[in-house]
Order: structure tokens, then C-alpha cells, then sequence
């Protein structure tokens, strides 16, 4: 089936994120990177709780992305200049 080559093409597009993420030359483009990098994590989570059956990862996944997300934004505003509560 098609679920092995699925996870092996979003693992390289985390690596490719990952390098980005190191090599990136403003803060911007990294946070950018990072977060390109924890949606395809939560996409192989996802891909994994296909393969092996198992509805846990689907709910790790779930958290993880909403995490990643609030995390996102915090980091946005704060490169933007703008507090947190504003």
C-alpha cells in the first residue's frame, strides 16, 4: 500500500524543514520552518495511527498540532513587537 512511502516522504519533509530551520537566515524564516516541521510531525503521527490501528496517536496528534499552534502565534507576536495580551 501506499502508507510506507507516505510516511517516508513527510519524514524527508521534516528534515528539509529541520535544515531550514537551522539554516535560516532571519528569526522569521525559522519560526516559518518550525512550524512547516510540527505539521508534518503531527501528519506522520497521524499516518502512524493508520498503520498500526491504534486511535492514541490520532488524539497525540490532535494536542500536539493545538500546542504547536499556540506556540506559533506566541512566538509570532512576540517577533511582531506586540505583548501577548494586546
Amino acid at each position: 500500500m501506499m502508507l510506507l512511502p507516505s510516511i517516508l516522504a513527510t519524514l524527508v519533509g521534516a528534515c528539509l524543514c529541520a535544515l531550514r530551520a537551522l539554516l535560516g537566515p532571519t528569526a522569521p524564516d525559522r519560526v516559518v520552518a518550525i512550524d512547516a516541521l510540527t505539521s508534518l510531525m503531527a501528519a506522520c503521527l497521524v499516518l502512524l495511527a493508520v498503520r498500526w490501528r491504534s486511535p492514541v496517536y490520532l488524539d497525540v496528534a490532535l494536542v500536539y498540532a493545538f500546542l504547536t499552534f499556540i506556540g506559533t502565534l506566541a512566538i509570532s507576536k512576540y517577533l511582531e513587537g506586540r505583548r501577548l495580551g494586546s
